[in-house]
């Protein structure tokens, strides 16, 4: 099945049995426990010798059938998810360090988030991390010869500055090294790029963006090849980083849209790409599918043509923290939130929200000045985004 008829029917209309009707659309099912008629297969579930539900922290159905439907749209083994991206983030982690060196190597632009994860939570646990250009194939090999690594990690497309990685070239080299491959495919989605296919071994997303997709789920995801499912499953039976029943109920209604959001998110970005790249405001906008796009190779191979991703970055002329504060304090239709992916357009400027955490030279180091903005292009007309763009960014016209 192509993927937007895996949107709408994977995971969904389970039977419920000979003779019972079978739903829909998945139930939300919110039992913490389940029992059966005898004890003896209650101890058979346990083992995981019949199928079965025995806890809600290890698998329920709610969150099978959202499991299923992202394994189907990630074109992976099996999945998992979790209450939240970083939560998914941080076991996908262990889950690869798990029988490997305790080292990473990692891409220089990452979410602020996620690099605080690796200096902050994991560094004090004794997993070291280098950073490298992970569009810079030799320093990228060169890092991974000399570290010898456990894992390696890499988002599609790097926030905010939207820098793509080639990952299958990059899945070449974690495999001669037998490293285990880790990619936050977040920005990009299945739609643009499905990493597993590319030769990653885990893939990351944060449910809470283009998936769920309408600003009201938390909620995270690892889709994982077969060689660490049962790594997976086995540390999350531990860990308990489960999904809600009512998040993945939302999360799965979400997806049934999201090819078409998708879509339109991404015709509207290259429409506002191209207004900003005229206006004398602006100094210089990031975006996938600008033809000088540093990556434009890579993106041209690995992304489908006129689907490129629904982000638009871009640094006004001339401003600062003051300035930048003014010009969204004056939109009007843009959401000025800290997310990005729902129907509505959402502004997040990266030196409070995103990377606010690192400090002001290392977010220099990374090209993220305090003129940047990011911007998630919603479902809106896309002459109304700009037209509000236009106005926020010159007052007195």
């Amino acid at each position: 099945m192509k993927l937007h008829t895996k949107a709408v029917h994977a995971g969904d209309r389970k039977s419920q049995g000979p003779g019972r009707p079978i739903p829909v659309t998945t139930p939300i099912v919110t039992a913490s426990s389940f029992v059966y008629d005898t004890i003896e297969t209650t101890d058979k579930v346990f083992a995981h010798e019949v199928p079965g539900y025995a806890y809600a922290r290890y698998d329920s159905p709610t969150l099978n059938a959202l499991d299923e439907l992202c394994t189907a749209l990630e074109n992976g083994h099996g999945a998992l998810t979790c209450s939240t991206g970083m939560a998914a983030l941080e076991i996908a982690l262990k889950t690869a360090l798990l029988d490997r060196r305790k080292k990473v190597v990692a891409a220089s632009a990452l979410y602020g988030a996620t690099i605080n994860l690796l200096l902050k939570v994991f560094e004090p646990f004794g997993v070291e991390t280098t950073f490298v250009d992970i569009c810079d194939l030799d320093k990228v090999a060169a890092a991974i010869d000399e570290e010898k690594p456990g894992a390696v990690l890499m988002e599609t497309i790097s926030n905010p500055l939207l820098r793509v990685g080639a990952i299958d070239k990059v899945a070449a080299l974690c495999q001669a090294a037998g490293a285990a491959l880790i990619v936050d495919n977040t920005f990009a989605t299945p739609l643009l790029c499905r990493p597993i296919e590319l030769g990653a071994n885990l893939v990351v997303h944060s449910l809470t963006k283009y998936l769920a997709g309408h600003g009201d789920v938390m909620g995270g995801l690892i889709v994982s090849d077969q060689a660490h499912f049962d790594s997976l499953r086995s540390l999350s039976r531990t860990y308990g980083p489960v999904l809600g029943p009512f998040e993945a109920y939302l999360t799965m209604r979400g997806i049934k849209t999201f090819p078409l959001r998708m879509e339109r998110q991404c015709a509207n970005a290259r429409k506002i790409a191209a207004a900003l790249g005229q206006n004398p405001k602006i100094e210089r906008v990031y975006f996938t599918g600008d033809p000088s796009h540093p990556d434009a190779s890579t993106i041209q191979r690995l992304f489908p043509a006129d689907t490129v991703g629904a982000m638009v970055s871009f640094d006004i002329r001339g401003a600062g923290r003051e300035e930048v504060f003014a010009f969204m304090n004056r939109l009007r239709l843009i959401v000025k939130g800290t997310s990005l992916g729902d129907v509505h357009s959402l502004m997040l400027y990266p030196a409070i929200a995103s990377h606010r955490d690192l400090s002001p030279k290392q977010r220099e180091r990374l090209g993220i000045r305090d003129s940047l903005v990011r911007l998630s292009a919603g479902i809106e007309d896309a002459d109304d985004i700009i037209a509000d763009l236009t106005q926020a960014l010159s007052p007195s016209a």
